[in-house]
């Protein structure tokens, strides 16, 4: 459930940096291969990026659903705002438009 300090610790983590995994794990040790995917496709474009490891935040596990309107995990943020899933994340990758997006946060 979305809560009002649910949402204000996600908006919080949002705004702590331009580009945020919300995972399961860490990108060290991810704890399924969607979030490994979506780690190893950031990587590649040499881009930095805060995680929130949804294990750890069982709140944010749940109210992230709501506030996202996108019931998987991982997902991926730029600049506060929802790019998507693994497969989405993936298919930009592979256009060449992940690159682009996060170029701008530079």
């Amino acid at each position: 459930m979305l809560t009002p300090e649910v949402r204000a610790r996600i908006e919080s983590q949002l705004a702590a940096a331009p580009v945020v995994l919300f995972m399961k794990g860490s990108p060290d040790f991810p704890q399924c291969g969607f979030s490994a995917q979506a780690v190893a496709a950031l990587r590649a474009c040499k881009t930095a990026f805060q995680h929130v490891n949804i294990f750890e935040e069982p709140e944010v596990r749940e109210g992230l659903k709501e506030f996202s309107q996108w019931p998987t995990y991982p997902q991926l943020y730029v600049k506060g705002e929802l790019i998507g899933g693994c497969d989405i994340i993936l298919q930009m990758y592979r256009s060449g438009e992940l690159q682009q997006v996060l170029a701008e946060t530079n």
